[in-house]
């Protein structure tokens, strides 16, 4: 494979790109899982609005998957390997719908700090798809940050 990136640097991105496919896979199931479950004054609102997010990371974790792919390594796919990798913490039962936002609102953050950390990396091995495909990542998960973080001011 000769796309101008060498063996080790596409190596180093698609490890990381495997830790941003784990923390957007699993803060998907987080966010369906409470889609389900939440309750209480403001059900509606959120249930609404965890599913927008939910199938939205839904579509991110293939763009993702293939850009692993692209890069000539296999994109991990197993929630073994995604709970090894992920950075983004399980919830404990089921949270009220206020804890849920809080929740949300660190997993996003997560997933930005993630996603910041391969810009080095992409930057010296000079793969603008790559960085393309995180700066895109990184705008949906900081206004998503920003919308939760805005329903838990009083």
């Amino acid at each position: 494979m000769d796309i101008g990136i060498s063996e080790q640097d596409r190596t180093r991105i698609a490890e990381g790109l495997s830790k941003l496919l784990a923390d957007t896979y699993t803060l998907y199931l987080k966010t369906h899982y409470f889609h389900w479950n939440v309750t209480g004054p403001m059900f509606q609102t959120l249930h609404l609005m965890f599913e927008q997010q939910y199938n939205e990371l839904a579509l991110a974790v293939d763009l993702i998957a293939e850009r692993i792919r692209a890069l000539g390594h296999i994109a991990p796919g197993s929630y073994g390997d995604y709970a090894r990798m992920t950075s983004i913490t399980e919830s404990k039962g089921v949270p009220k719908a206020q804890d849920m936002i809080r929740e949300l609102v660190q997993a996003h953050e997560t997933v930005c700090r993630t996603a910041r950390s391969l810009f080095p990396t992409l930057e010296s091995a000079s793969d603008e798809p790559t960085a393309d495909l995180l700066t895109q990542r990184l705008q949906v998960h900081e206004k998503t940050a920003w919308m939760l973080r805005s329903l838990l001011e009083s």
